[in-house]
Formats: C-alpha cells, structure tokens, sequence
C-alpha cells in the first residue's frame, strides 16, 4: 500500500509545475546580470498575476543502488486555491487530485481511492507548493538556502538554475536538496530534479506544452469516481 510519504512525492508532479510566469520578455536582463536577488524579485512580480496552469508532464525516478529508471507520463492541472489534480497516463493510468486540505489516489486497474487527510502533514505538502503556483521570490527565500548555479540551456531555451536546501527539518528529512531550472524566457520551470535524502535516489519533473492563466472547470477538481471503486483512508 502506498505510503503517505509516496503520496506527498506523487504531489510534487503537481505541486512544482510551474514558478508563477511573467510575461515573455518582460523586465529582461542578459546572463551576466543575473543575480539571486534579482531573480526573486523577478518571482516576486511573476506572483501577482498567476492563477492557473496545465502543462504535460514526464516523471522519471532513478533508484541508485539497483541502477533502476522508471518513467510515467501524464497531465497536471493547477488552480491557486489549493486545487491540483494529476492525470496519469502511462504506462499505468492513476490519478492524484488535491482539493484544500484532503488528498485522492485513484487507481482505475483495482477500482480503489485511497482518501488521505493531510493534516499536520498539510505544512509539509505546502512546503512543496512554494516551488509554484504564484509563491513569491521572498516566500522560496523563507523556504530554502538558496543559490543560483548560473545560466544553462535546456529544450533549447535559456534557463537559470536553482539550488534549493529546505530550510526545514521535516522536509530535509525526506529531501536533501532540490534544483530547478526556470525558463528565461516565461519564468516557468522546464525542469525539477528532486534528491531524496540518504539514499542518493533522485526524480525528475520535465514539463512541456505549459499553458498559464487558463480557466479550468471546478468541476476538475471534484472527487467524483466511477460507480463500484472502494474508497479506503490508509493510516499515515
């Protein structure tokens, strides 16, 4: 059975779709005027007009010590009121919804919901969300030790890269640090690459086709599932 662990890591796919994005070209400076504070005052104003985003979506976990790739792809839809939801669609097809403070796994082969309450946990899962979703440049920097490793290029764009330490114990426990590269050009992330703590595991967010401020329907965020599924809470 999944662990809320997995589940809160299932939440990252959405959680980190994207830095809130400013206008393509807006307040534009070249490579070697890049500084940390400028990039989180360039957050800061990205935050003001974020509202929602879809992008596709490719997850790939690498577990080290067996030398073991995986990868599952899918769609994320995001909305800043706490609603996220994750469709995905191969190679097995599994949903993952968040509505406020309540957390849905729906795994269509068996029929089954799994419900979690998230709780005290709720700080832990946000911590996640203060990659994305309009958080300002100031709240990252509350967040995490931060530093900017440079200017790079990935997809063919020119992207900043981002070293991000959490600054808390219950998150550093579970994740050591985390690196994300932010498209110069849209301010939203191309890539995440989260390193899980102790073992040296890592997985990857590469996001495509991002589209920003879209209206999505409420009823995406609905916990709504077919007739006949067993919905079971498993114990954190």
């Amino acid at each position: 059975m999944r662990s809320l662990r997995q589940t809160c890591f299932a939440l990252v796919s959405v959680a980190l779709a994207s830095t809130a994005a400013a206008r393509p070209g807006a307040h534009a400076q070249t490579a070697k005027n890049w500084t940390l504070e400028a990039v989180l005052e360039q957050l800061d104003r990205a935050a003001r007009d974020f509202h929602s985003l879809t992008a596709d979506m490719e997850h790939t976990k690498v577990t080290v010590a067996v030398d073991d790739t995986s990868t599952e792809t899918g769609q994320i839809f995001v909305r800043r009121d706490d609603k996220m939801r994750i469709e995905i669609t191969a190679p097995a097809s599994r949903t993952v919804l968040r509505n406020g403070g309540t957390l849905y796994v729906y795994t269509p082969k068996i029929k089954r919901v799994e419900e979690y309450d998230l709780g005290k946990r709720k700080k832990l899962v946000d911590q996640y969300v203060l990659l994305g979703f309009g958080t300002k440049g100031s709240d990252l920097k509350k967040a995490y030790v931060l530093t900017l490793q440079g200017e790079e290029s990935l997809d063919s764009r020119k992207v900043l890269r981002l070293e991000l330490t959490p600054r808390a114990d219950q998150v550093r426990d579970q994740i050591s640090k985390i690196e994300m590269w932010i498209d110069e050009a849209t301010w939203v992330p191309v890539q995440q690459k989260f390193y899980e703590t102790g073992s040296g595991d890592y997985f990857i967010f590469h996001y495509t086709n991002v589209s920003r401020n879209t209206p999505i329907n409420d009823s995406t965020f609905k916990p709504e599932w077919p007739k006949g599924v067993t919905k079971i809470k498993p114990r954190a």
